[in-house]
């Protein structure tokens, strides 16, 4: 014999605009057809900032070197960051954005492509900065060390490898007159919302694929720190 279901046990979902006072029991809301609407409490990224989950590293501004190109202990990422082996959180990216331009306007050399690469099982990396606390705007509370064209990977225990290209286009050059080349700057922003993660002991790295020293950056890369 089957159970019978009172007809209010479907009625899981509520259509139509709710109000209710804090401490009430609710409905998830829904459609006249039947499809869950679903809204942010608050901004995207702020339980995350609030819970002190959310980090950034970067650079304001930065000239890049012929080791912003390597791929062993002398590489001095454009951006990057370090989850050491002991760490108790995988790092979530969600985003990255870079500014590229000439420093000089004579005779430039282009940066070339720009790819991202990683590294995993490091544990002795002995140098990198402290993140930025996207909470207290202090250098102070995550467990990963961020890196630029300042601070090499000093210490890596096992080279970068490239595994793919960047979403950043790479300044070429213009002609404005008739006896001067120039190149022109580019900016722009790279949404990884989660679906890039740096476990324990990994290493991820932006780089740039031609050496030069007349093109300086502004940088950044975002993640949340994840309890694994």
């Amino acid at each position: 014999m089957g159970v019978i279901v009172p007809n209010s046990f479907y009625a899981l979902n509520s259509v139509g605009v709710q109000s209710n006072g804090d401490g009430a029991n609710i409905s998830p809301r829904a459609g006249r057809q039947g499809d869950l609407i679903v809204g942010h409490g608050h901004a995207r990224h702020y339980e995350a900032a609030y819970r002190s989950k959310l980090f950034s590293t970067g650079k304001t501004v930065s000239a890049l070197s012929a080791t912003t190109i390597a791929l062993d202990a002398t590489s001095t990422p454009i951006v990057g960051v370090w989850n050491p082996s002991t760490s108790t959180v995988n790092l979530a990216i969600l985003e990255a954005g870079m500014v590229v331009y000439p420093n000089t306007l004579t005779t430039p050399v282009g940066p070339g492509a720009f790819v991202w690469a990683s590294s995993v099982g490091n544990t002795a990396i002995s140098t990198g900065i402290a993140p930025f606390h996207r909470k207290t705007l202090a250098a102070a509370g995550s467990q990963a060390k961020g890196f630029n064209p300042a601070v090499a990977l000093t210490g890596i225990t096992n080279n970068l490898v490239i595994f793919e290209g960047a979403e950043f286009s790479t300044p070429g050059p213009a002609t404005f007159s008739t006896t001067t080349a120039e190149f022109f700057g580019l900016g722009g922003v790279q949404i990884f919302d989660g679906s890039l993660i740096v476990p324990p002991g990994g290493v991820l790295a932006l780089l740039n694929t031609t050496s030069t020293t007349t093109h300086s950056i502004v940088c950044r890369l975002l993640w949340e720190e994840v309890d694994v």
